[in-house]
């Protein structure tokens, strides 16, 4: 059967057809110069000759004149004598076996074979079609697993783990597609989820997602506890989360929980309310850890030119600096480079409660501002020197947060948020400036219309821009990189890394021993 068409092909290849018309061909005025008919097929064995009649068909005659004629041709050319003694009686096959057609002309390869083999085509004259995968494969690839098992389980997992027999690209590329991976970040705003594999060295894809603003931390400031009401939506926002979590094979997963839950008195009975309800086990981190992950979620929007760089994560409750230091032998862990981090107990969602988010005049934006300063003025850095300069190009802020992406959203004026063209989008600080105070001229209704804010941001993202406003005051930068990422990524990033899945992306060179146990 044709592979691409379905249909019978011609007898005799694609090419028959032609063999009956009119016009000639090279190959067929050489056959004619060496005295044989035009009309005349290729015979690989037997003394029958195949003949082409008017139609284009074969057909058979067994005129011996022929077969001395192709005898003398073979001798001519050096031929062993061998290779031409064929029995008178030989069938004639139209597609005679490689190691038949290997010797039925000089060199030991036939026009058939030559034709098969031009270009890498087919027999048809069509690309050829791909290899078929190992048995198994099929099922090994599947996310649900197998009949013996998860997917999770079906293998041996580690760094020198290699698939042995079958076709190792499939079976490899089963292997990583079994491996997921899923980071859940609860904060004081929102709660997100992600769950992914690992593709290329140092990047993954996402299989899914679920964010939602719960709010947790509202009246936190106020009473030092949670309140009910941020409670229940928190644990509905996770009940969400754990059904995502249950219908996929996850391999490894880290489930966190930040400031609201850090902060708050009720914050441990509220986990254990959480895995009563909804079987996740959430883990309270603390400031280090958090500005850590964030330094590792945005490790690849690091510039390569950079020196030096002010990495911030505005938080709903809490806000993380992290200053890096990268010298001439840069880690492929960025979090490696980090010399100096603060966690400032202040994010947008605190600092608003504690000056009012809604209606924001100059002057309440500008105690706001000043509170910041007062926390960052705290913090013990050393300064970053010559990187400190408005228009040193090895020096620049990085920002993580709702606040960035917001900001960078309504610069691009945007007419629905979208990720990929806000994610490390450069942004100068003259175009900051215009941003902020653009924003500051809005009223709340002004806000709320935005596609890119929202109305359950209007009131926290003047909040947010006072924290940035006192960042770039203490660290002065010709230019702000935007980052539409930070804790899971890093969670991610950080168990992949520890299970070693992209060192796994290139194949290990077999022992000798291992190549003889293969068989």
């Amino acid at each position: 059967m044709d592979p691409d068409s379905g249909g019978k092909p011609p007898e005799g290849g694609a090419s028959a057809a032609e063999r009956g018309g009119a016009k000639k061909s090279s190959r067929r005025r050489k056959a004619k110069r060496n005295g044989k008919s035009r009309n005349a097929a290729s015979v690989p064995h037997g003394g029958q000759v195949e003949k082409v009649g008017q139609a284009g068909r074969p057909e058979l005659n067994t005129a011996g004149s022929s077969q001395r004629k192709r005898k003398r041709r073979r001798n001519r050319s050096g031929a062993p004598a061998e290779a031409v003694q064929v029995s008178a009686m030989a069938p004639v096959s139209l597609r005679s076996p490689p190691s038949q057609e290997s010797q039925s002309a000089p060199g030991g390869k036939s026009r058939n074979r030559r034709r098969k083999n031009r270009g890498g085509r087919g027999l048809q004259g069509r690309p050829l079609t791909q290899a078929k995968a190992a048995p198994g494969a099929a099922a090994a690839r599947s996310l649900g697993g197998s009949a013996s098992g998860p997917a999770k389980e079906m293998r041996p997992r580690g760094p020198s783990a290699v698939p042995a027999g079958g076709d190792q690209r499939a079976e490899r590329a089963a292997f990583f597609r079994d491996d997921l991976y899923a980071a859940l970040d609860l904060g004081t705003n929102n709660c997100r989820l992600l769950i992914a594999q690992p593709t290329r060295p140092g990047q993954f894809r996402v299989v899914d997602a679920f964010s939602r603003i719960v709010r947790l931390g509202e009246g936190l400031a106020a009473n030092r506890r949670l309140s009910q009401e941020a409670m229940d939506r928190a644990v509905e926002a996770l009940r969400v989360c754990a059904g995502k979590l249950a219908s996929k094979p996850i391999r490894r997963m880290r489930l966190i929980a930040t400031e609201a839950c850090r902060s708050a008195e009720n914050g441990e009975e509220f986990l254990d309310r959480v895995t009563a309800e909804t079987g996740l086990a959430l883990e309270i981190i603390n400031r280090e850890t958090e500005a850590r992950l964030a330094v590792s979620g945005c490790s690849s929007l690091v510039g390569r030119e950079a020196r030096s760089v002010v990495l911030f994560d505005i938080g709903g409750g809490s806000s993380e600096i992290a200053v890096i230091r990268i010298g001439e032998n840069r880690s492929s862990r960025l979090a490696n480079h980090i010399t100096h981090w603060t966690s400032l107990p202040v994010g947008v969602v605190t600092l608003s409660e504690r000056h009012g988010g809604r209606d924001v005049t100059p002057e309440v934006f500008a105690a706001m501002v000043n509170e910041v300063e007062r926390m960052l003025a705290e913090f013990e850095c050393p300064p970053l020197g010559e990187d400190r300069r408005q228009g040193a190009e090895d020096f620049h802020l990085i920002g993580t947060s709702g606040t960035v992406t917001t900001l960078a959203g309504v610069h691009l004026e945007l007419p629905r948020y979208d990720r990929r063209k806000v994610d490390g989008l450069w942004l100068s600080d003259q175009e900051v400036s215009a941003m902020q105070a653009r924003l500051l001229s809005w009223d709340f209704a002004g806000r709320a219309a935005n596609p890119c804010i929202g109305p359950d941001r209007a009131d926290l993202v003047l909040a947010g821009c006072a924290i940035l406003e006192a960042i770039r005051r203490r660290w002065p930068s010709s230019r702000m990189r935007v980052a539409d990422r930070g804790l899971r990524e890093g969670l991610l990033t950080e168990m992949m890394a520890d299970d070693g899945v992209w060192r796994r992306a290139r194949p290990r060179r077999a022992s000798n021993e291992e190549a003889q146990a293969r068989g």
